[in-house]
């Protein structure tokens, strides 16, 4: 069995690919074998060396699926040959996320899933429909389900609601298709004119590319006619977060998810106490949350938007492009030969 381990290298941990040995099951466990995994930006903040965290040895990656093909003699609802993904946080399985959730995260306090074998417990797996590819299935546990926690459990978005989403990366495009799936509106910024494409072609409301207007808030506010927006997936960090402050409209809320930017954002407490506004820290969800997502995505025919495809060899070239910011959606693997580019 082949896995990848990071392994440090210069100023940063890289993936290479090691033998390993087949692990036994124990009697709560179940053994799966990996079809397809996607990259998340939270792989590229694992893989930069950081002195007081090792990373040596670490298999990679939270995001993935595959069959089924050995359960442990406890294992009675679930069956060899399903197609199930892995849950990003192991111990998160249903109601309130709890703070020692945090060191159960796949690919970061736990090995992760960057393997042609994955052994698990049989909690921590929520169950694919078959109408569900293995590579779309692949780009869910993360991505997917941290849009879904921040709109919907969150958020409460719903068709009276306007959103702002910052960016056309993984979480941002599912964001887009959930929101636009309730009717609501959707203004998106990005520096790029053909993303802006191909976000409005997924039916974004209202475009701004943020270089050419760079007091995109600003603009915001113009288009809400002064009231600024329900919503935020805030994904900048400290460079938009001011930004985001300033459109947010009164009793509105900022999904705080990403750090593109960098750390340490100062948050204008007086202007966000003044319109009685709220931020929502979000880390991923729960599998019972991932569950209410995939009934959803059937009902609403959602398909993730893949970028590029590499084979299961190329995980380096993977991890130095998805930092190369060239792609919209979604960066993943599979046990195909060939690199493919959508």
């Amino acid at each position: 069995m082949k896995q990848y381990q990071l392994h440090k290298h210069e100023d940063k941990y890289i993936p290479q690919l090691v033998d390993a040995g087949t692990v036994e099951l124990r009697p709560d466990e179940i053994r799966i074998a990996m079809d397809a995994w996607s990259l998340n930006y939270r792989d590229l903040l694992i893989s930069a060396f950081n002195p007081t965290v090792s990373r040596e040895g670490l298999i990679p990656l939270s995001d993935g699926s595959g069959l089924i093909e050995a359960v442990g003699s406890n294992v009675g609802h679930l069956s060899i040959g399903q197609r199930v993904c892995p849950i990003f946080f192991h111990d998160w399985r249903t109601g309130a996320f709890e703070e020692q959730d945090v060191q159960s995260a796949l690919g970061g306090a736990r090995p992760g899933v960057l393997a042609e074998e994955v052994v698990i417990h049989k909690d921590s797996v929520v169950v694919i429909p078959k109408q569900i590819s293995a590579l779309d299935a692949a780009t869910l546990p993360c991505a997917a389900l941290t849009a879904w926690q921040a709109l919907f459990v969150r958020g409460h978005l719903d068709q009276h609601s306007t959103l702002l989403i910052q960016g056309t990366g993984g979480v941002a495009l599912f964001a887009l298709q959930f929101a636009k799936a309730v009717n609501a509106k959707v203004i998106l910024i990005s520096s790029s004119d053909d993303k802006l494409k191909q976000a409005q072609q997924l039916g974004a409301d209202v475009l701004i590319n943020y270089r050419t207007t760079p007091e995109w808030d600003k603009e915001v506010k113009k288009v809400t006619e002064g009231v600024g927006v329900s919503h935020i997936l805030e994904l900048g960090g400290p460079a938009t977060f001011p930004r985001s402050l300033n459109c947010l409209a009164a009793g509105g809320n900022i999904l705080q998810i990403g750090v593109l930017t960098g750390f340490g954002a100062e948050t204008n407490l007086m202007r966000l106490q003044s319109i009685n506004g709220t931020i929502s820290g979000i880390s991923v969800g729960s599998r019972e949350q991932f569950e209410d997502m995939i009934v959803f995505i059937q009902q609403h025919k959602i398909r993730p938007i893949i970028n590029t495809i590499f084979p299961f060899s190329q995980a380096a070239e993977a991890f130095n492009y998805l930092a190369s910011a060239q792609h919209t959606g979604k960066v993943c693997l599979t046990k195909g030969s060939c690199k493919v580019v959508i």
